[in-house]
């Protein structure tokens, strides 16, 4: 029997999108939870996956129309039942016609000479699970999952690690650092062209509307507070090298700054919080999910480090390269973007002094580092050459009040300053 799939309720609010790709043509054959389109929300570009198994019938909607949820996406048959369509790719916004994974394929060999024959697609698991994986090695192309729809949960990963029926990528080489994305520039004009109008993409609609809500929904402050992180950078570059010697992967500072921020708000928990207007409440959240800024080429995307409090530096470190990188290249999953409890935005590799960030809703506060230098500095009396930074936190003035983000502030300073101290409170 047919079944029309149509555009779900993905939840955050969110009724419309951008249809970007047809993973799929009519007359493939697909399996459940095999990913049939690209979809692009408010949030990131998501892959819908198939509801059950079949074959496609019809696709109803072309690439680059908008959708709304409710509306028809594709008719799926049972398998084996013939398409009403021609058996030819649905127009897609890439060169190249799309393709359906097939369910079982012909065996190839993978990286390390062994014979797999999962479905070709990226591997389901979560950024915890893959931040495990690229630590201790593990190609998680090669491991069948045992969770909800073939997800790899952390306990397969702990197996392939002990050669329990998985492989072990033993070629696997450090990942490297995502790369700062170049100034955007416009293309070269027409010959003799004063202006040109390019239509704004979807993402860029939907900051200008988060930028201008926030704005006008908190009453913005910013206080700015100086840290000398001389010592934090002593045990930073001491520690680096043994990190990356033992995991493979490129470990930043910035989970050094995570750990202090995280210590920080469970003190001042107002600044982990959020505000139910309706009922008149604050909601004081007993966890701690930082969302991290990222510039990609198209905007600003605040992907999301669940449980930060829960997660060693190491693990950290590849957990924020992994959302970054797939930030930038719009393959995050919705669930990755949402359930932010305070905001983390690192404006330092990109200069200036200091900035004030806005306010990432529904959250209460933003803290913004800036950029390390070398400045005098008077030490115990004496002219000395520091580590001097400068950092910031917006936040909404009808809930907190200047003296608290200037306590916040002294203490999240103090921590940074002081790792020692840092340390002693993880």
């Amino acid at each position: 029997m047919a079944f029309v799939f149509q555009f779900p309720d993905v939840g955050e609010g969110i009724h419309e999108g951008r249809l970007v790709e047809w993973l799929v043509a009519s007359g493939d054959t697909v399996v459940e939870d095999q990913p049939l389109v690209k979809v692009e929300t408010d949030k990131a570009v998501v892959e819908l996956p198939s509801p059950r198994a079949g074959t496609v019938l019809t696709l109803h909607v072309a690439a680059d129309d908008t959708i709304h949820v409710g509306d028809p996406l594709v008719t799926l048959g049972e398998p084996g039942e013939a398409s009403a369509q021609p058996a030819a790719p649905a127009t897609t916004s890439r060169e190249e016609p799309a393709h359906a994974a097939p369910a079982t394929g012909p065996a190839e060999p993978d990286s390390v000479g062994t014979v797999t024959a999962f479905p070709s697609r990226k591997p389901l698991a979560t950024p915890r699970t893959r931040a495990m994986a690229r630590r201790l090695g593990v190609d998680l192309a090669a491991v069948r999952g045992t969770g909800s729809g073939g997800r790899i949960t952390d306990e397969d990963v702990q197996k392939a690690v002990d050669g329990d029926g998985t492989q072990v990528n033993a070629a696997a080489q450090p990942v490297p650092s995502p790369a700062m994305p170049p100034p955007r520039r416009l293309p070269a004009p027409p010959p003799g062209a004063l202006e040109e109008r390019m239509p704004l993409s979807h993402l860029r609609k939907v900051i200008a509307g988060a930028m201008r809500a926030s704005k006008q929904t908190s009453a913005h402050v910013t206080h700015v507070d100086e840290a000398d992180v001389t010592e934090l950078m002593a045990r930073y570059r001491a520690v680096k090298p043994q990190i990356e010697a033992q995991t493979g992967a490129r470990f930043s500072i910035l989970p050094f700054f995570i750990k202090a921020l995280v210590t920080v708000l469970k003190d001042f928990p107002i600044f982990n919080a959020s505000i139910d207007e309706t009922r008149g409440e604050i909601v004081y959240k007993r966890y701690y999910n930082i969302g991290i800024a990222v510039d990609t080429p198209e905007g600003l995307i605040v992907p999301v480090v669940r449980d930060a409090d829960r997660t060693d530096m190491v693990t950290l470190a590849a957990e924020v390269a992994d959302l970054a990188e797939r930030a930038r290249s719009r393959t995050l999953k919705l669930d990755e973007l949402k359930g932010g409890t305070c905001t983390l935005t690192n404006i330092g590799p990109l200069g200036g002094v200091f900035a004030t960030p806005i306010i990432n809703q529904p959250e209460l506060a933003i803290v913004g580092l800036h950029r390390i230098a070398e400045r005098p500095a008077v030490v115990d009396g004496q002219i000395a050459i520091r580590h001097l930074m400068y950092m910031s936190v917006s936040f909404d003035h009808r809930w907190i009040d200047g003296a608290d983000a200037a306590r916040f502030m002294t203490a999240l300073v103090r921590l940074v300053s002081e790792p020692g101290l840092l340390m002693a409170r993880l």
